[in-house]
């Protein structure tokens, strides 16, 4: 295989950019994500892909749910807060106001959207660790663009 024509080839494929909340047993965490993607209308199923061995990973794997905050474009600061380890201060995570509906995940008040699942499956494959995840809670905050990993000027893939 031509590994130059497969590095262009997978970076042309497109990618929102979403902040995924999880919780453990006495807290919250997040991380930034591109791998979402709705796979089911009825019932709602969406998957999330979140790096093997991680504690994120290890949060959806021990407790079986996950928000994902939608995010709008030029929301860039929001979505790198989260590409490292945060913590919690106040009525904040990693700098950023937050709330929690049906999972106890977080979901952030300044994203377009949020979605909260409950995981109905997992695959462990690669590097990476997907979830498949039935929609059971939803809101919007408001109307926009949903932000996307080119807008970022980062490449994802190959």
């Amino acid at each position: 295989m031509d590994n130059d024509a497969k590095k262009t080839a997978l970076r042309g494929i497109s990618y929102g950019l979403y902040v995924i909340g999880t919780k453990t047993e006495g807290g919250i965490n997040a991380f930034t994500a591109n791998w979402v993607t709705q796979t089911s209308f009825a019932p709602p199923l969406v998957a999330i892909g979140a790096k093997k061995g991680t504690a994120s990973a290890n949060e959806i794997h021990n407790q079986g749910v996950f928000s994902v905050s939608v995010l709008e474009s030029g929301q860039k600061d929001l979505a790198f807060a989260f590409f490292k380890p945060v913590s919690v201060e106040g009525d904040k995570l990693g700098g950023y106001e937050y709330a929690t509906h049906t999972t106890g995940c977080p979901v952030f008040t300044d994203a377009l959207s949020w979605f909260e699942c409950k995981v109905v499956h997992e695959y462990d494959g690669g590097d990476h660790v997907v979830y498949l995840g039935e929609v059971i809670d939803a809101g919007i905050h408001r109307e926009g663009k949903p932000m996307t990993l080119a807008e970022t000027g980062l490449f994802y893939g190959g």
